[in-house]
């Protein structure tokens, strides 16, 4: 009975801490014990033992006392310090891979992209050369003291639970086991779809302390995420909305349907369309350069695919938002570098589309996170394992 007894405090005490640092990160001021104690419910004496722990841990510290000006004793809020724990994360995409180390208060400790064309690429050797470039990045952190709690991977196909990349057809790849691969075993893997991952990155205070800049959603919010790449994906409901066709005579798709919205408005789709380049050559960093800087120079051609794609991603949100009631989506992927101006454009054209319109408005936004956001909600998959079990990493359990 004691055993059952001390295990029953344990799991309550690390269930205690987990809730206080969530209610830490997605906070939007600075929070003292008593706020915390207010806000989570639990009793000061609680909420000041838990915060010895965290301070003598290294993860949060005391900030500077802060005066009220109407009433009361000077309140010390409580901070994420920087340093001690860290998420990382890992991306394979069709224009490269990389790395990236994340802190828990959001700075990036370290990031590395090679940029490719990852078409048709063997699995074996791009795995291998991620695991040659991560490892120099974690004994990097281990010298400072940095301890890393978990790693997410973010693969442009559909992963399994059980880590079996079985389409990522962009990439060449089916049936690929991912625990075969060193690196994918070392740091414990956590490995998903790269559109849910960049979706994780938008989320303000998911696993980082909150920054002012994420609040186009809040983190209870539903939203829609398009990747508009190659291989999109979605957040905010099962589904590939890339893959949701919008014209039944439109071209082929790679996943072998016809008029899917990836091969109006994903990235090879775009630049192909343009004349710029084809297949493989298509997903380059060049091709993608020549793309954006005809559509600023107001060629008609490169104008006339940006428009087309646009019908199609209108087409396709309002399908998704009409059949799930959600009413904010965010624009990733290349669509990220033409900026505010289009996402106020698809609004304008979605108002006909959408059900319930005027009383339902919808609300489009070009990310806060667009450079390789991927990497960095796979990186906070990884912290999230921190958060969920922090007895499990600060020596207690």
């Amino acid at each position: 009975m004691a055993n059952l007894r001390r295990i029953n405090q344990e799991d309550l005490r690390n269930h205690n801490l987990s809730v206080t640092l969530d209610t830490l990160l997605r906070a939007q001021k600075p929070m003292s014990r008593a706020d915390l104690a207010k806000e989570t419910g639990l009793t000061k004496a609680t909420l000041s033992l838990l915060a010895s722990m965290l301070i003598e841990s290294g993860v949060v510290q005391e900030g500077e006392p802060v005066v009220s000006t109407t009433y009361g004793r000077p309140s010390t809020p409580l901070e994420i310090r920087g340093g001690s724990i860290a998420g990382i994360g890992l991306q394979i995409n069709t224009d490269g891979y990389g790395c990236l180390a994340l802190d828990l208060n959001g700075d990036t400790l370290g990031r590395e992209w090679v940029s490719e064309d990852m078409t048709g690429t063997d699995p074996y050797e791009i795995f291998a050369k991620l695991d040659a470039m991560t490892f120099p990045l974690e004994s990097r952190l281990k010298r400072r003291g940095c301890k890393v709690v978990g790693a997410g991977f973010a693969l442009p196909g559909i992963v399994t639970d059980d880590m079996w990349a079985d389409a990522a057809r962009n990439l060449g790849w089916e049936n690929v086991n991912l625990t075969r691969f060193n690196v994918v075993r070392r740091l414990d893997v956590v490995a998903g779809n790269e559109a849910k991952m960049a979706a994780i990155a938008q989320i303000p205070g998911y696993a980082t302390e909150r920054a002012p800049f994420l609040n186009v959603v809040d983190r209870t919010d539903s939203f829609i995420y398009l990747s508009t790449d190659i291989g999109m994906g979605s957040h905010g409901f099962a589904g590939e909305i890339g893959h949701l066709s919008v014209a039944m005579d439109g071209p082929l798709c790679s996943c072998g349907r016809h008029g899917c919205l990836e091969a109006f408005a994903g990235r090879r789709a775009l630049v192909g369309a343009a004349g710029i380049a084809e297949d493989g050559d298509a997903t380059s960093s060049e091709a993608i350069d020549m793309f954006l800087q005809r559509w600023r120079a107001g060629d008609s051609d490169v104008a006339k695919v940006v428009d087309q794609a646009a019908d199609a991603l209108v087409s396709a949100i309002a399908s998704a938002v009409n059949l799930v009631d959600v009413d904010t989506v965010l624009l990733g992927g290349l669509w990220t570098h033409f900026g505010d101006e289009l996402a106020t454009v698809l609004e304008g054209r979605l108002r006909s589309e959408i059900l319930g319109y005027p009383n339902v408005k919808i609300r489009v936004f070009v990310p806060p996170v667009a450079l390789h956001p991927s990497l960095y909600g796979a990186a906070e998959m990884g912290l999230r394992r921190f958060i969920e079990n922090p007895l499990g990493y600060m020596g207690e359990k």
